[in-house]
């Protein structure tokens, strides 16, 4: 992550959600196959780790980076 990049916090109002989900949700992917498919590819860093799985569970306070985007999850009260 770049430090003068900003980060943006996502409300989730349930935990855990599935990475692609989030992709597709925000907006960075525009179905759900293209967001599949770009963390498959490694496009996808999720607290600084490159992941793979499509599916994995992400809870609050983990941060996802992708397309020059960082976003820190929270779970929504």
């Amino acid at each position: 992550m770049k430090k003068s990049q900003q980060i943006r916090t996502v409300d989730i109002t349930a935990e855990p959600i599935q990475l692609y989900k989030i992709l597709k949700f925000e907006g960075l992917a525009s179905n759900g196959g293209e967001a599949k498919a770009a963390v498959a590819e490694g496009l996808v860093r999720v607290n600084g780790q490159t992941e793979t799985r499509k599916r994995k569970q992400i809870v609050s306070g983990d941060i996802i980076e992708f397309a020059n985007e960082t976003m820190k999850i929270r779970l929504a009260q």
